[in-house]
């Protein structure tokens, strides 16, 4: 079975942790790339870049935990089971089902969180971390001012306690996500109407959208408590930063000097994009990808 966005690659669902099903779609023939996926989306964000991609690596796009067709847990008191420990070590035993015990991994948005804290956690898996438009978690909180905070007030607002935010953003999902998309992408920004839709059919099941603000609920909570364990530990495996110059981190934060703050070796740009550069700048996207690995 294979996704008509990303021909070629095959989907399959591979044990996670804590019982977690991931469904992934893996495609290509080569050493291993790892792509991750930002809030509200799933793996099929990748469309543009993954095949390009493909044609010198295996490529895996997985569905976080809680997005997309992975499993949705239903949370607990500590929002452990959507720490980004938890969804890292998700996709470490995603990847070693595979058959790849090390690799580079690529994180958009909340898939970039959960890659920074791979590499810290995994060092001996991760060959090469890739972040897109994110700056630190930790970092963000400490900083946390009005540009921000109106800018992303959805980091405030899904944190609230359930069923608060899952009630308002249940009553009009479609709405809602056009409207995150629309407010975060660059104002020429256009989306693939089959991408669009798949989206939609993802972050309308009311089990992801509970998922979705156990993430953020994570963010706000155990995320931190973890980040400032290891505040002085730094990523030691070479690091490619990449954002949108459209969009806030770039006009709010030196984001190459957030980075370099926490990993040991980082490059890295603004590409012409609003804040999903694999699907606003996916030509740049790929060769800033490549050109890395390479």
């Amino acid at each position: 079975m294979s996704h008509g966005l990303l021909p070629g690659f095959t989907i399959t669902d591979i044990p996670g942790t804590d019982g977690v099903t991931i469904r992934a779609s893996v495609g290509g023939d080569g050493p291993p790339v790892l792509l991750l996926h930002g809030y509200p989306q799933c793996h099929v964000m990748w469309h543009l870049v993954a095949p390009k991609l493909a044609e010198k690596y295996t490529v895996v796009l997985p569905d976080l935990r809680g997005y997309g067709d992975s499993s949705k847990p239903a949370g607990d008191p500590t929002h452990g089971l959507y720490s980004k420990r938890a969804m890292a070590a998700d996709m470490v035993a995603v990847m070693g089902e595979l058959g790849f015990d090390q690799f580079p991994v690529f994180g958009h948005d909340r898939g970039g969180r959960v890659a920074h804290r791979m590499a810290l956690d995994h060092v001996d898996k991760v060959t090469r971390l890739g972040v897109l438009d994110i700056v630190p978690t930790h970092t963000l909180f400490a900083r946390t001012d009005k540009a921000f905070a109106l800018g992303y007030y959805h980091w405030f607002f899904l944190a609230q306690p359930a069923p608060f935010p899952e009630k308002l953003i249940g009553g009009d999902p479609e709405y809602y996500l056009s409207c995150k998309m629309g407010h975060w992408s660059a104002s020429d920004a256009i989306f693939d109407p089959a991408a669009m839709a798949e989206y939609q059919r993802c972050f309308s099941d009311p089990a992801t959208i509970h998922a979705s603000c156990e993430d953020y609920r994570a963010a706000i909570t155990i995320d931190l408590e973890h980040d400032e364990a290891d505040f002085d530990k730094k990523v030691t495996c070479p690091t490619l930063v990449l954002w949108g110059e459209a969009g806030l981190m770039h006009k709010t934060y030196d984001v190459l000097a957030t980075w370099r703050e926490k990993c040991e070796i980082v490059s890295g740009r603004a590409l012409p994009s609003g804040h999903f550069l694999p699907e606003e700048a996916p030509e740049d996207t790929w060769r800033e990808i490549d050109t890395f690995l390479s």
